[in-house]
């Protein structure tokens, strides 16, 4: 009877360790350096207005992917999910990272260790970027996502210590006289800040692979996902929260003469809080101490957590491709985030020595990637034509709101940074709503597989091959040797008495034929030619896992979907599903296929055709 409860309070124990992980992951160089400048510019409603939405996005990601996760039945149906949904953005995903990991280590080496002004600064600005880049791998390399948790709870706890010695120490030094010049919120220059805010942090998070990876693990460890994003929300706000203020608190000791004027007749403010602490490091040692302890807590759970990231996401990848160029390169380098962080640690090195600022790089977080974030939360629950999507389109309209908005930003022309944050959104709706919509969402490979007996009208007007044929309800069309709908081949026919059982219902083992009849089909279809009397090879069954759902009777009309969810060098795995009329699940599954010769029997990789024929169908 005692064991239920030590399993709850382990389950909660995760979860707040899973939530304080998303809170720490998404404390990036954006929202920590940001919620200072936005301060500096508005004062606390300015920081309300950045920290509210900020928070609310990350809140809506977990809700809805909790949702996501409940949909279907077994701790890997989120992943199913993703690997699915994330196929057509797969570029968008690894540019938004490696933006993000150049954006968090220019904004430390900016916005931190210049401020410290170390000379001579070409030989400590390399080095302390190759510092930071080692602590990253090796962070990453030794925690991975099952364990990043512990590691970030061990630094939410040293990252509370430095927060709380700030805090008794900046209340003994009390608030400050001095008041600082705030720029009104009642007029357009506010509003052509905070619209894209708005928009870029609502949205921000479903591109995020840290998010997934960690919303995917959640539900592999049976943590509710909701319960972990509320408490990682929450934490982030209050983070958000303390670091503006704290910036407050410093413009009103007066820091406000370390702010700077910078393009466009800016005033930039992000390192006033460094500044000021270093300035008072030798009457405050351990308050200079403990900022800079906070700042390096917030840096480093961020990049190991996109170092396992990206990981996370070349592993799954370079595992489908099937580019054979690919073979040629060890898969270990493949797989490596290495390249990418010394990729993002040269481009924040250029950016530092230029002194850009936060801002530049913000741009494409509140425009580029605004359609493909809106696009990839309507793909969740409205049923696409296609795994495809216009790409062309898509990047066009993305570049052309970066220039706009970036026009207003640099002009001080508060209205095209509106309407820049707003095209990508417009845009959307407009490909998904618009009469011809189904066009743009349907790849080159899928109008060449098109027959002409499938688009060609018969002698009077009515499409009637012979190889089609009526459901039940004489509503649909459907070929007698089954079909495709995007990457799944489709049988559909009617359950008849011999399927049953003598109950009534169909037996269960006829579920694993209907299958197996499928997958012949399949094969048929994409490899006509195969001749079982001259094939110098077999396939064979690996594996076979099948999960029921719900019954189903004779003469109710079954449709059996099947395509190929993974493959590699040796094997090749089918995912099936079985539906009704109704379109209710009856069960679901997979199998592992392997190849032999068909001369001896011993293993052999999978052969060329066979990668052929399924290489339009994963």
């Amino acid at each position: 009877m005692a064991a239920a409860p030590v399993s709850l309070n382990s389950r909660w124990f995760s979860t707040l360790l899973w939530g304080n992980s998303v809170a720490l992951s998404w404390t990036w160089g954006l929202g920590l350096f940001f919620s200072v400048q936005f301060t500096t510019q508005f004062g606390l409603f300015g920081l309300l207005t950045f920290a509210i939405p900020n928070a609310i996005g990350l809140l809506a990601f977990g809700l809805v992917t909790h949702h996501i996760a409940r949909r279907e039945a077994g701790s890997e149906s989120l992943g199913r999910f993703f690997t699915t949904w994330s196929r057509p953005f797969r570029l968008v995903f690894f540019l938004y990272q490696l933006l993000a990991i150049t954006l968090t280590i220019f904004a430390f080496i900016r916005y931190g260790w210049q401020t410290l002004g170390f000379q001579p600064w070409a030989l400590y600005m390399p080095l302390t970027l190759l510092i930071v880049l080692a602590a990253a791998i090796l962070f990453g390399e030794e925690f991975d996502i099952k364990r990043i948790k512990f590691s970030h709870g061990a630094m939410g706890l040293l990252m509370a210590a430095a927060i709380a010695i700030i805090i008794v120490n900046t209340m003994r030094a009390g608030t400050g006289p001095v008041e600082f010049p705030k720029l009104p919120t009642n007029d357009w220059q506010y509003w052509g800040y905070v619209v894209p805010i708005i928009i870029g942090f609502l949205v921000g998070p479903w591109l995020d692979l840290q998010q997934w990876q960690r919303a995917i693990q959640m539900h592999r460890e049976r943590v509710s996902i909701a319960a972990a994003y509320w408490i990682g929300s929450l934490e982030f706000f209050g983070l958000l929260l303390f670091h503006g203020t704290l910036a407050l608190w410093a413009l009103n000791q007066g820091a406000g003469e370390w702010l700077r004027a910078g393009l466009g007749g800016y005033q930039y403010g992000h390192e006033i809080i460094l500044r000021f602490f270093y300035e008072h490091a030798a009457a405050a040692p351990w308050t200079f101490v403990a900022y800079c302890t906070f700042l390096c807590v917030c840096i480093l759970s961020t990049l190991d957590s996109g170092y396992v990231a990206l990981r996370w996401f070349f592993s799954e990848n370079i595992g489908r491709s099937k580019n054979p160029l690919l073979t040629l390169v060890p898969k270990r380098l493949l797989t490596s985030p290495i390249p990418a962080f010394v990729l993002a640690g040269f481009i924040a090195l250029v950016a530092a020595i230029l002194k850009l600022e936060l801002e530049y790089f913000m741009i494409f977080y509140a425009t580029f990637f605004v359609g493909y974030s809106a696009l990839g939360i309507a793909r969740c629950y409205l049923v696409s034509h296609t795994n495809a999507i216009p790409q062309v389109k898509m990047f066009c309209i993305g570049s052309l709101a970066v220039v706009i908005c970036a026009y207003g930003y640099l002009l001080r022309y508060p209205l095209f940074m509106i309407l820049g944050s707003l095209l990508p959104l417009a845009s959307i709706a407009w490909l998904l709503f618009k009469p011809s919509a189904g066009e743009d969402f349907v790849s080159d490979s899928d109008e060449l597989m098109a027959t002409a007996s499938d688009v060609a009208p018969s002698a009077g007007g009515v499409i009637a091959p012979a190889s089609l044929a009526a459901h039940a309800d004489g509503a649909a069309m459907h070929h007698l040797g089954g079909h495709f709908v995007d990457k799944w081949f489709v049988h559909s026919f009617v359950a008849t008495y011999a399927d049953t059982n003598s109950v009534g219902n169909v037996y269960f083992g006829m579920y694993a034929m209907w299958v197996g009849k499928t997958r012949e089909l399949f094969f048929n279809q994409v490899m006509p030619k195969f001749n079982l009397k001259n094939t110098p090879y077999y396939i064979l069954t690996r594996s076979f896992e099948h999960k029921f759902v719900r019954e189903t009777k004779e003469f109710e009309t079954v449709s059996v979907r099947i395509r190929i969810s993974n493959y590699n060098r040796k094997f090749v795995t089918l995912e099936h599903e079985i539906y009704d009329s109704a379109q209710k699940v009856l069960g679901h599954g997979k199998q592992t296929l392997l190849f032999v010769s068909s001369a001896d029997y011993k293993l052999i990789d999978a052969p060329a055709e066979v990668v052929t024929a399924f290489v339009g169908y994963t």
